[in-house]
């Protein structure tokens, strides 16, 4: 008992070690990308969003999280800058058309994502690489190419977030602000009508992670310049945060060709299983007919039988017994002696005429005479019989 009981204390001990080794220790860092203004992790936007005001000081700054069309459709003809930051854009036709009027109308946007598709990279002719890989250095040099921008010592960052670089581009139209080893564009300008299209492969470079170095955030605030001073500064969260509207479960399934069809062959497969379970899958259950009353059927039937046998002096002496009972029960009259005195009492109680009382009594009378051996006609039988039936009917 006391080798358990120091057993128990000790794993007490190291239990109540670990909690606090667990609740002391230093949290994790986490490096997901989410470029969402209030995470305070290495590749969030808090900094940048808290910051805004001092580089567009007199701006009203707005959050949208619809798509760009519908974003563009709300916001004023000119003054404003249009701010994107994400890991993936996807640029529709209808969007990049709202794009394209709201720039023509003297407008400025900025985008930074690591991939750029749809009409933008279509009608720009733009593709992005990168030389990242566990061989290379961590860090890439960067640099401004006007000369009153560019920093004598290259741009530094650490986890490589400034490895990608615009491979291909429509060079008649695209102004190059900045290189990467001072050869591949990493930040180029178009010119769309009175307004600006700013275009970075690297958006990591806008996070906190970037700006937490004097660097990081001079880097940034240079980029920025090339940006007019606006009356409303739009932050688009519709890549990073999209809208209630668009949060559909089938959002995913409808965003590429195989899950879509995939979809659709699931929903005809379905119909098909439901309309082939339609079918009945058991026999039809037969009406049964009710039971019929078969007592009237069965006496007739046993009367056939003993009519058969012509056991006449049998059947007369069951109706004769079977009268007497129902005199008996009904009006409580003796019946051992069938005299006048009964003829006369049994005429005064049911009303019955008195010469068919007679008749009936005689009829009885005279069969107690007769021999259980002698042969009765069936005309004795049928006139008792109707004598009887017509006195139960008088009796009712």
């Amino acid at each position: 008992m006391n080798g358990l009981k120091r057993y128990m204390i000790f794993g007490g001990l190291l239990l109540v070690l670990y909690l606090i080794a667990q609740y002391t220790k230093p949290a994790e860092i986490n490096w997901a990308t989410s470029y969402l203004p209030e995470d305070k992790n290495p590749f969030g936007t808090y900094i940048l969003r808290q910051h805004a005001v001092e580089i567009f000081p007199k701006a009203e700054q707005k959050i949208y999280r619809t798509d760009i069309y519908n974003t563009l459709k709300a916001l004023p003809q000119k003054g404003s800058n249009y701010l994107i930051i994400a890991s993936n854009l996807d640029v529709a036709e209808i969007d990049f058309t709202a794009m394209r009027k709201y720039m023509e109308a003297g407008n400025h946007i900025l985008i930074a994502a690591f991939q750029m598709e749809g009409a933008l990279a279509d009608s720009l002719n733009l593709e992005i690489s990168s030389d990242f890989n566990l061989q290379n250095r961590t860090k890439y040099p960067v640099n401004f190419t006007s000369p009153y921008l560019k920093r004598e010592v290259d741009y530094y960052f650490e986890k490589g977030i400034a490895a990608r670089y615009f491979s291909r581009m429509d060079t008649a139209g695209a102004l190059v602000l900045g290189r990467k080893y001072d050869q591949h564009p990493n930040l180029i300008q178009y010119r769309f009508g009175k307004g600006t299209l700013l275009l970075c492969p690297n958006p990591q470079l806008f996070t906190n992670y970037g700006l937490l170095n004097e660097s990081g955030a001079n880097y940034v605030a240079k980029v920025f310049s090339y940006l007019p001073q606006p009356k409303m500064l739009i932050w688009d969260e519709h890549y990073t945060r999209p809208s209630a509207n668009s949060q559909s479960v089938l959002r995913v399934l409808f965003s590429y060709d195989e899950l879509r069809w995939s979809y659709y062959l699931a929903l005809v497969g379905l119909v098909i299983f439901v309309l082939y379970e339609m079918k009945r899958r058991q026999r039809i259950i037969p009406i049964l007919e009710p039971l019929k009353n078969s007592s009237v059927e069965f006496a007739q039937t046993i009367g056939r039988v003993y009519y058969q046998q012509r056991n006449h002096h049998d059947i007369i002496e069951k109706k004769i017994s079977y009268f007497l009972e129902y005199l008996r029960n009904k009006y409580r009259i003796k019946t051992t002696e069938l005299d006048r005195e009964f003829v006369e009492t049994l005429t005064h109680i049911t009303g019955v005429d008195s010469t068919l009382v007679s008749q009936l009594v005689d009829y009885i009378l005279a069969f107690n005479e007769i021999d259980k051996k002698a042969k009765i006609n069936d005309q004795y039988l049928i006139e008792l019989n109707q004598l009887i039936e017509q006195f139960y009917k008088l009796d009712k």
